[in-house]
């Protein structure tokens, strides 16, 4: 099934300067069940892109259809239930744990399907914090926290921007192995963007590479990070090895 279309994506920014092109004529699909990393340059356009998948933005030209339908027609919160979306910042309403993480569902006017405190659970939380104050805690657990708030909408789709570049590493490898179960076992799709090159190895799939706001490869990750063949792709990799990540 086809979840995402993007045809032809363009979006331009001004910062503060001059304005500049954030996507360039950008054109891809993502089928259900897909895990999409995406990976580039600071600035290549990579959270604009999850943005406009969100609906947070919409593109200056091109069209992005969801489930066959243009993106633009859908009702927002029925929309944002279906896509959820963390972010690499995550932002705590005020309130208790417990009501961070029912605040999605009651927004749309039901109720959860899971019990919060399962949820902290999944996210590797302890569920006796659900009665803390949501914004007393570390910035990795309010990370989690955004997580769980997101997972609680059941959602089809996740928008993932650096969601564990707060995280330790057993913590990350943690929210990894719940995505991809929940991908094996719901056909759940992820688009995750990430700078870390073991992180998109580990999740296998299919990965995404953009430069100055183009897609400039795409592809089984482990061609795409072995094999890269055009000469952006090779570069922004060649820079990332350098650094000392390991393919």
């Amino acid at each position: 099934m086809m979840m995402f279309s993007l045809d032809d994506l363009w979006k331009s920014r001004f910062d503060g300067k001059e304005c500049f092109n954030a996507l360039e004529g950008l054109s891809a699909s993502v089928h259900g069940g897909d895990i999409v990393t995406i990976v580039g340059p600071s600035g290549s356009g990579k959270s604009t892109l999850l943005l406009l998948l969100n609906r947070l933005e919409d593109p200056d030209r091109g069209r992005i259809t969801y489930l066959g339908r243009d993106l633009r027609k859908w009702n927002v919160l029925d929309l944002r239930r279906q896509v959820g979306m963390v972010f690499q910042q995550s932002v705590m309403l005020s309130g208790t744990v417990r009501e961070n993480v029912l605040y999605g569902p009651r927004l749309v006017g039901r109720e959860c399907d899971e019990d919060p405190e399962a949820l902290l659970r999944q996210v590797g939380l302890d569920s006796s914090l659900a009665n803390r104050d949501a914004r007393d805690l570390s910035g990795g657990q309010q990370q989690r926290v955004a997580l769980a708030r997101v997972l609680a909408n059941d959602p089809a789709v996740l928008l993932l921007d650096e969601p564990t570049s707060a995280l330790d590493q057993n913590a990350a490898r943690g929210i990894e192995e719940l995505l991809l179960g929940m991908q094996r076992e719901k056909g759940l799709t992820c688009l995750w963007v990430t700078h870390d090159l073991a992180q998109a190895l580990r999740l296998d799939g299919e990965t995404w590479v953009l430069d100055c706001g183009r897609l400039v490869e795409a592809g089984p990750t482990v061609e795409v990070l072995n094999q890269p063949q055009h000469p952006a792709a090779r570069e922004y990799l060649r820079s990332r090895l350098e650094r000392g990540e390991a393919r």
